[in-house]
Order: C-alpha cells, then sequence, then structure tokens
C-alpha cells in the first residue's frame, strides 16, 4: 500500500522515559547519560517505548490498539503509530512538558481511524502535564483530557517467537511475498541450545550458537511438506540463512539477522 506523509504541528507534554536498552546483539546500552563527567543527564523523558493504553476525551475513555505507541529518542526525535498510521515530529523537554514541532504522519486507510483521530487530537493540545510512575505515564491537557501509556520492556533473545516481517538484500528491503504474512516464525532456546519454528510452511528445527553480535545456524532439519510457491519462495530464503554464522541486531522488540552475503530477515516480538 502506498503511503504518503503530510506535515502538521503537534504541541504535547510528556513526562519521564526510561532511558533505552537498545541492543547490537546481547549487549546493553548502558544507563548513564551521554558519557564523559561534563555530559548532561539523560532526560528521564527520552529512551522508553511506550504502549499507548488509552486515550480519555470529554470523559469517554477510549481503549487503544495494540500499535499505539510512542518513543523519544536522546536527540529529541519522537516517533509512534496513533492505531494505524505512524507518526514522527521533533521533541522539546521542559521538566515535565514537552512540545512536539515538524511532525509528519502517515495517511493509510484504516478499517477504524475513531481511536487515533482522538489521540492526535489530543496530542495537538497546546500543553500536557505528564506524571510518570512504575513503569506508567499519564499525560493531561489543560482541559483534563488524558493519554495513558505503559512501558513496553525489551523483548529478549530466548524465549521469543520471533515472527518474520520482512526480507532484505544489501540495502535493499522487501516484503514478504503475498499470503505468507504470519507464517514464519523462530524461536531461540538457551537451555537446548537450538532454534524451532517454522519456516513458511514447514517446521524448523536446528542448533543455534550465540556469540557475540552472531548466531551460528546449524544443519536444519525440516517436515517435508509442499506449500503454495509463494511459502516455498518463502521459506527458501530463510534455509539460506541456516549452516552459517549470521549476524544479528536486537532492538527492543525487533531482531535482524543478516547472512555473510549481504541476506537479512526481520522479524519483530509477538505481542
Amino acid at each position: 500500500m502506498d503511503r504518503q506523509t503530510h506535515r502538521t504541528t503537534l504541541t504535547v507534554t510528556a513526562l519521564a522515559l526510561l532511558p533505552l536498552a537498545a541492543a547490537c546483539g546481547t549487549e546493553k546500552a548502558g544507563d548513564t547519560g551521554r558519557g564523559g563527567d561534563s555530559a548532561e543527564p539523560r532526560s528521564p523523558l527520552t529512551g522508553v517505548h511506550w504502549t499507548v493504553d488509552s486515550v480519555t476525551v470529554d470523559g469517554t475513555t477510549h481503549k487503544a490498539p495494540a500499535a499505539a505507541r510512542v518513543h523519544i529518542d536522546d536527540s529529541g526525535r519522537a516517533q509512534g503509530n496513533y492505531g494505524c498510521n505512524h507518526f514522527s515530529a521533533r521533541a522539546s523537554i521542559d521538566g515535565d512538558r514537552i512540545r512536539f514541532s515538524d511532525a509528519a504522519s502517515t495517511e493509510m486507510g484504516c478499517d477504524d481511524l475513531n481511536f487515533e483521530e482522538h489521540l492526535a487530537r489530543t496530542l495537538l493540545d497546546d500543553t500536557l502535564r505528564a506524571k510518570a510512575a512504575d513503569g506508567h505515564l499519564t499525560l493531561t491537557t489543560g482541559s483534563g483530557d488524558t493519554v495513558r501509556l505503559t512501558e513496553e520492556k525489551d523483548a529478549p533473545l530466548y524465549g521469543t517467537r520471533w515472527t518474520v516481517t520482512g526480507l532484505g538484500s544489501g540495502e535493499t528491503s522487501q516484503s514478504l511475498p503475498s499470503g505468507t504474512e504470519g507464517r514464519a516464525h523462530l524461536t531461540f532456546d538457551d537451555k537446548t541450545g537450538k532454534v524451532t519454528g517454522s519456516v513458511g510452511c514447514n517446521r524448523v528445527t536446528a542448533r543455534a550458537t550465540v556469540g557475540d553480535g552472531t548466531i551460528t545456524l546449524g544443519t536444519p532439519s525440516t517436515t517435508r511438506r509442499m506449500c503454495d510457491a509463494s511459502l516455498m519462495e518463502l521459506e527458501k530464503r530463510l534455509l539460506g540463512l541456516f549452516d552459517s554464522k549470521v549476524d544479528y541486531r536486537l532492538d527492543h522488540r525487533s531482531l535482524t539477522l543478516t547472512s555473510a552475503n549481504g541476506e537479512s530477515v526481520s522479524t519483530n516480538a509477538d505481542m
């Protein structure tokens, strides 16, 4: 689906987001500020991935769809999803207030845009006050409307069901073959040292030895079903990662596996 962006200006105020635990391989980023004794401490507003729980407008509470979320990085770049459409903006933070500017969002047609219209309208309020406690964040407008959010933890490499969402070759990203969405997934087990799951059509099991930013995938053992051409195409691409050492990048709830020849597989943690 083609996506177009439009520009608008948002004014919001949020509160503290805890430090981002960005990860590459199994290494986690530190919890300190930007480095050096003279560096300013990291704002508690930045670095946390928040999922939106609900928005209350004129006394009526609207439950958020699973996709609704907000994240602000240390450079003041905000990204998120209203529930259907993605948005980005610049974020200027002053204590328990934040101002979003230079905002843009996609314009995808979705079945129900009611929630995101309420959310976007609330975030457009001139000033939002924020209160964060125990992994929860509440943003309140001057008129009393509220957005409630919960901190979303990073997904661990082990034990997470990683659903394949995209393919890549070098700098080129590709969508999955039509009709294969949600069919392929992998789960790594640190106790058995194996990876199991589905490569689209067939089940797969293999040794998986995790190193510093790499995973050595052993010879795959699969079932022998035949499926539609699109599933078999996806399966062929995924099986190409096995019997080799791949680089991996773990970032919050996304995992990317990249082979020595630049072929890559993007996955997301199941919610």
